[in-house]
């Protein structure tokens, strides 16, 4: 049963993910992680927790 807060394509393997440097702050979204940061650190997927 659909909720209100449910987000269309969630786990959808080609939808956007919103990925932040941990180094620079620097968020670029895309549908894997994208690596290292051209400041060189590592991105790291918004929705996951870091724990």
């Amino acid at each position: 049963m659909p909720h209100s807060q449910d987000v269309e394509g969630t786990n959808d393997p080609e939808s956007l993910s919103r990925y932040e440097c941990l180094q620079c702050g620097t968020i670029v979204e895309a549908t894997t992680n994208p690596g290292t940061c051209s400041c060189g650190g590592d991105f790291h997927n918004r929705a996951k927790s870091l724990e």
